[in-house]
């Protein structure tokens, strides 16, 4: 007997949702795979149905993220491809918890580079001289400032509307921190 797809992927979904909570709390070396069924309400056996262990779970989690920003920003029409494009696909509600545990206090720094080397240097349409020395000093700060201000919005549970805050990522970069230093 075949198992419905739509509950394969719910069984599936749950087992993504409870590691994302765990993994937003605490280490993943301190999760395991025990804690993930007894949460999620299932047993061991299933759960290695679908992952032969946590960090195929986590690696399943960043690729789905990643491929869903992929997807989204090859189905958009921008007319420039900005890091602040990249980020814009990922303020998804539906992104949340996985944000949450990725970029959180345990997340990996593996996430971040991976992140990184999504967004392409042929993708960003940034006015920097090519083949010069300073180019890669150039984007790499522009992606690591960008990327370091999304996870501390996340980490501050979106205290700033998405305007408010892909507003103050622009004006950061075109005016510079002074503009907001009191005179």
């Amino acid at each position: 007997m075949k198992k419905q797809p739509q509950i394969t992927e719910k069984t599936r979904q749950k087992f993504i949702e409870v590691f994302c909570e765990l993994y937003s709390q605490k280490p993943i070396e301190k999760i395991s795979v025990q804690e993930i069924t007894n949460k999620s309400g299932y047993n061991r056996s299933t759960f290695y149905q679908y992952f032969t262990d946590i960090y195929e779970l986590l690696d399943s989690v960043e690729n789905d993220l990643l491929n869903e920003i992929k997807k989204e920003l090859a189905n958009k029409e921008l007319s420039m491809h900005t890091v602040q494009d990249t980020l814009y696909c990922l303020d998804k509600r539906e992104h949340l918890l996985v944000l949450n545990a990725l970029l959180g206090d345990y997340g990996s720094s593996r996430f971040l580079k991976r992140l990184k080397k999504e967004i392409t240097l042929d993708q960003l349409e940034l006015n920097v001289p090519q083949n010069h020395s300073l180019t890669p000093y150039i984007i790499e700060f522009y992606l690591t400032t960008s990327l370091s201000l999304f996870r501390l919005w996340i980490q501050r549970q979106k205290d700033l509307s998405s305007e408010e805050f892909f507003k103050l990522v622009e004006n950061l970069y075109s005016r510079g921190i002074t503009s907001y230093f009191k005179e």
